[in-house]
């Protein structure tokens, strides 16, 4: 029997990439995905925006049932970066197994307007 010639694996085809997140009326949660850089920081321009969250906002970072929630703090120890970016201190990282590049799912809900029912 005569022995298979090595055959190169094929390269992987890219992934399409896909639409940044608008908000829109009816609208209530809102998805991304990012991918914390080394200093644990994630850029979420479309969903800081659709919140209405600039850069200097003070946030509370907490570990809630293995996922990271960010909420904006008066007193909060951490901030929105001026590009756009969330915190993801190396804490949490660490509770919920998020390495750095690896990619991590956003949402955010969006507040409703008072004209909705």
């Amino acid at each position: 029997m005569p022995t298979p010639l090595p055959v190169a694996a094929p390269e992987p085809a890219p992934l399409p990439t896909l639409p940044a997140p608008t908000a829109r009326n009816g609208d209530g949660v809102l998805f991304d995905m990012g991918r914390p850089d080394a200093a644990g920081r994630v850029t979420a321009r479309a969903l800081l925006r659709a919140l209405g969250w600039t850069p200097g906002l003070t946030l509370h970072v907490d570990v809630v049932t293995g996922a990271i929630l960010i909420t904006p703090a008066v007193d909060g120890a951490h901030v929105v970066g001026t590009r756009e970016e969330l915190p993801l201190p190396a804490a949490a990282r660490h509770l919920c197994g998020i390495a750095t590049g690896e990619p991590v799912l956003l949402a955010c809900t969006v507040p409703k307007p008072r004209s909705w029912a």
